[in-house]
C-alpha cells in the first residue's frame, strides 16, 4: 500500500481493559470469602466450579466491588450505545479454576455488558481468549497456513494480555470467549453481567430491572 492509502476498521467490537479496578485488600477478601462457596460444578470441566448467582446486596464485599465497577460500565456502555446510560449489575459469581481446568467457548445471554475481574495471578497459558462468533460473515474459504501473518482483520481469536489481581475486562455479552486449560496454580475470577436501565429506539423504550 502507498502512503496515501487508508485502511478503515469498520464496525469494531470494543473491549475495555481496566487495571487495578479493585484494590488488593478487597481482592484478598473476595478470595477468602467466596472461594469456599464455589461448590457448583461446571459441565465444561471437572476442575471448574463457581458460586451461585449473586447480587451486590448479598455481601458487603460485593457492594464495594459493584461501586467500583459500575462507573466503568457507564463509560463502556456509552461506546456500545452512543449515550451515557444508567447501568446495574444483574448478577455476579466467582469462578474457581484448578490445575487442568478450562472454560469452554461461550457467551452470556440476557445481558449487554459482561466482565471479569481477576482475583489471583493468571498463568500465561490460561489467559482469557476472545473469539469470532462461529458461522459469522467471514469468507467460506480461508487462507490459513504457516506463512500467514494473523492481524486484526484475519485472526479468529485474540488472547488477552496477562492480568494482575484486581484488573478487569469489559466486553459485549455476545462476544465469544474461553479459558484454555489452567497450567498454573488455582485461578479465581469474579464474573458479572450488566444491563442498562433502559434503551430507547426513536420513542420505543424498553426498561430493564436487575
Amino acid at each position: 500500500m502507498s502512503a496515501a492509502d487508508e485502511v478503515v476498521g469498520l464496525f469494531a467490537i470494543p473491549l475495555l481493559r481496566a487495571p487495578a479496578v479493585l484494590p488488593r485488600a478487597l481482592v484478598n477478601a473476595l478470595v477468602t470469602h467466596f472461594s469456599a462457596a464455589a461448590v457448583r460444578d461446571n459441565n465444561a470441566s471437572a476442575q471448574l466450579s463457581h458460586t451461585a448467582m449473586l447480587r451486590p446486596g448479598d455481601s458487603p464485599l460485593l457492594v464495594e466491588a459493584a461501586a467500583r465497577i459500575t462507573p466503568k460500565l457507564a463509560e463502556f456502555g456509552a461506546l456500545l450505545f452512543g449515550e451515557a446510560l444508567g447501568w446495574g449489575l444483574k448478577e455476579m459469581w466467582v469462578n474457581v479454576l484448578d490445575i487442568g481446568g478450562r472454560q469452554a467457548m461461550h457467551n452470556h445471554a440476557n445481558s449487554f455488558i459482561s466482565g471479569v475481574v481477576y482475583l489471583t495471578p493468571t498463568h500465561p497459558d490460561s489467559r482469557t481468549v476472545f473469539m469470532k462468533s462461529p458461522g459469522g460473515t467471514d469468507f467460506v474459504f480461508r487462507n490459513d497456513l504457516a506463512a500467514t501473518a494473523p492481524g486484526a482483520f484475519n485472526a479468529d481469536k485474540w488472547v488477552s494480555p496477562p492480568p494482575e489481581p484486581g484488573d478487569m475486562v469489559l466486553f459485549p455479552s455476545y462476544l465469544m470467549h474461553a479459558v484454555p486449560p489452567n497450567a498454573g496454580t488455582r485461578r479465581i475470577t469474579l464474573s458479572f453481567n450488566a444491563i442498562p436501565t433502559r434503551l430507547d429506539s426513536w420513542g420505543y423504550t424498553v426498561g430493564f430491572t436487575g
